[in-house]
């Protein structure tokens, strides 16, 4: 029988965070009605098309590490789980940069925007454009516990599902966005076979939804593709 949490009991161990700066913006453009799987949408891909061009000029901007169109493959219905189902993640080197992307970003209308920094990180996410993404919104109703429940059940998802890399995108202003922290992590596996093995494990439920619990949260995926990934270092 499959053993609670991790198998030796210890805390995961951190990386240094990254010290270059995110920008993450989401558009809710065509989402499915009641199915998890997003289906193919005209609308959809004229929103991803705009997205990507605006990602093809990021040779010409300085100081813009990389710039990641995706589009969202499964979004589990959840109660007040996001809707994007296109989603573009920005990396820079500082925050003067940031504020840059974040106006040119925002004549695309997103629906969601946030300005971010790296508190916790395991690998390197951005390794390959080639595999699914998963973008876990953690929603608390106590942020002073929020860090504490996630270092808690951090370890559960190298330890029973072999995922090698996190960035956890802190907030910048807490106050104006709606989820303690989203969590960044290329996954090991398609994205179906993801969170299926995530589901039909016991220890999901009885240690990291357990745990989220205690904490007062909850965790709210997004798994997606990237569309277009321009690399710049």
């Amino acid at each position: 029988m499959e053993s609670d949490g991790v198998s030796n009991g210890a805390r995961l161990a951190f990386d240094e965070p990254s010290a270059d700066r995110f920008l993450y913006a989401g558009w809710t453009v065509d989402p499915p009605a009641r199915l998890p799987f997003v289906g193919r949408s005209d609308e959809r891909a004229r929103m991803i098309a705009r997205c990507c061009e605006y990602a093809e000029g990021a040779d010409t901007r300085t100081g813009t590490v990389s710039a990641t169109v995706l589009e969202t493959e499964l979004m589990p219905p959840l109660p007040g789980a996001p809707r994007y189902d296109v989603l573009m993640l920005l990396r820079v080197n500082s925050q003067e940069e940031l504020v840059r992307e974040a106006a040119e970003v925002r004549v695309l209308a997103p629906d969601f925007m946030m300005s971010a920094w790296n508190s916790r990180r395991i690998g390197d996410t951005d390794r390959t454009s080639h595999a699914s993404f998963l973008f876990n919104h953690f929603v608390a109703q106590r942020s002073d516990e929020a860090m504490a429940g996630f270092e808690q059940v951090a370890g559960w998802f190298p330890d029973k599902l072999g995922v090698d890399n996190t960035t956890l995108l802190q907030p910048d202003d807490q106050k104006t966005v709606p989820y303690a922290f989203v969590n960044y992590v290329r996954v090991p596996s398609s994205a179906l076979s993801f969170l299926l093995g995530m589901l039909i494990r016991p220890s999901f439920h009885t240690h990291v939804r357990r745990a989220l619990k205690a904490h007062h949260m909850r965790a709210l995926p997004l798994l997606a593709k990237p569309v277009r990934s321009e690399r710049l270092r």
